[in-house]
């Protein structure tokens, strides 16, 4: 009897071992060259193929607590969410999805927090049992690691990742499965509402297993702490957890990508937990009439929150205008590069605010914290922010054009919480007709592996000329 997995699998009738053998090395070649040649492709094909795998898993029956099969467009939709670990839902987390649903919603969550090149470096790893020398790159790049030595331990890294991130969504789990059962919750469920929140919240996905959220513990500093902490953790991404982890705060031994990361996600902390108290400061149908603690916690939760984590103790529907224009900008921003927050991330925002600086003082080249940052690393940044605020624009368009009684204020709001993969929603994600579903569904996609895949591809990318064109200036301005 032959393997299924070995040269004989698949063998024709009348067909020698030896060609068998040769038919299969011909296909694991091809295999091969396209994960160690391709890794952008890799990376695209890898989302892809789970996106799928999920999509079937959710449409099945025994997904449902009715036991009936769930809608292509929801199945779909939720399968996108989850894997582009978002959080937007077409239909109710808790009342539509059994248990079984519910695991395979936070498996998808799981697997999609590792992140698209990490993912696609395991699969590269799985099917040709090494990585080529660009897929390595661009996983060293993802990493923020350097060095010839660095190469060799790309195999060692991912492994790394993977356990650094099990590990710290057990320590939040645990943190929260104790208070959970001091509520009332049986032991069962609050062991899997513990876990279910912190694979949601260190992930940023922003899914809730309660049908009414996290209303009921808009005050519960033991719950809401450690789902902010998982969350901002989280949003820092793998590179600045790893050097922290190694060098702690020993701030001489961060290396540039740790130190914008870091003051950018701090200021933008302190600024939406500031403008988001204002804002709502006396708005009675979110925390105007609450105290001036619990008005605090909120502020600060907010501010976590709509960079990425995606939950909320406010209806969406109910902030001011000026609040939903803040978290518009917040959720643009998005958290750390190589993290499992989304947005166009805060080194990206870092690098063109340096290079504003430079050029309005006068400076040839763009430094921070006694390094020179690269032209291609500003080429790089600007060709991200291009590409998310076309795809924003583009899918805001399209969802008014489907339902023109959206409105272009929550039609932008749905948009941008779905490239960022945030979660936060007024409600267009459940209103949308399956077209609009179908249009969200391709935006958190391209959020998630757009912007990440672009940046690696194009710092892959580099000519060198033989010669240099005249230079002339064009008008700017």
């Amino acid at each position: 009897m032959s393997s299924l997995s070995g040269p004989g699998a698949g063998r024709q009738p009348g067909e020698s071992r030896g060609e068998a053998r040769r038919r299969w090395l011909a296909l694991r070649t091809l295999i091969a060259n396209f994960t160690i040649r391709s890794p952008a492709r890799l990376a695209l094909s890898s989302f892809l193929i789970v996106i799928t795998l999920f999509t079937s898993l959710l449409a099945a029956p025994f997904a449902s607590a009715t036991g009936k099969p769930t809608p292509l467009h929801d199945a779909l939709f939720t399968a996108v969410s989850s894997v582009c670990v978002t959080g937007l839902t077409t239909v109710s987390t808790a009342e539509h999805w059994s248990f079984a649903g519910q695991l395979v919603m936070i498996v998808g969550t799981f697997v999609g927090g590792l992140g698209i090149l990490t993912l696609a470096s395991i699969m590269s790893l799985a099917v040709s049992r090494k990585l080529g020398v660009r897929a390595k790159l661009m996983a060293q790049n993802s990493m923020n690691t350097s060095g010839a030595s660095a190469l060799g331990e790309v195999g060692s890294l991912l492994r790394i990742v993977i356990l650094t991130a099990i590990s710290l969504q057990a320590l939040i789990a645990l943190l929260l499965i104790p208070r959970f059962y001091i509520l009332g919750e049986s032991l069962l469920s609050s062991i899997w509402h513990g876990v279910f929140y912190a694979v949601s919240a260190f992930n940023n996905a922003g899914f809730t297993p309660h049908s009414d959220g996290l209303v009921p513990y808009e005050t519960d500093l033991w719950i809401l702490g450690p789902l902010m902490a998982g969350v901002f953790v989280g949003s820092l991404g793998f590179p600045v957890i790893m050097v922290l982890l190694a060098n702690r705060f020993n701030t001489k031994k961060w290396n540039l990508h740790t130190k914008l990361t870091l003051l950018v996600t701090t200021i933008l902390l302190v600024s939406g937990a500031l403008l988001w108290l204002l804002a709502e400061w006396n708005n009675p149908k979110t925390i105007g009439t609450l105290s001036m603690s619990d008005k605090l916690i909120h502020a600060l939760f907010s501010s976590v929150m709509m960079r990425s984590g995606g939950m909320n103790l406010v209806d969406q529907n109910d902030i001011h205008e000026v609040t939903m224009l803040i978290t518009d900008a917040m959720m643009f921003a998005g958290g750390g590069s190589a993290s499992t927050a989304g947005g166009i991330k805060v080194t990206t925002i870092a690098v063109m605010f340096l290079a504003i600086m430079a050029e309005v003082r006068g400076d040839s080249e763009t430094r921070a914290f006694g390094r020179r940052i690269p032209e291609e690393t500003m080429r790089v940044a600007i060709s991200v922010v291009a590409l998310g605020a076309s795809l924003v624009a583009l899918a805001t368009g399209l969802l008014v054009t489907i339902d023109e009684e959206v409105g272009i204020s929550r039609a932008l709001f749905e948009s941008i919480s779905a490239f960022a993969t945030v979660g936060l929603s007024t409600g267009v994600s459940q209103e949308m007709p399956p077209a609009g579903k179908y249009v969200l569904s391709a935006l958190m996609f391209a959020g998630r592996i757009g912007s990440i895949t672009l940046a690696s591809a194009l710092t892959m990318r580099h000519r060198d000329t033989l010669y240099k064109l005249p230079e002339e200036r064009p008008i700017i301005g």
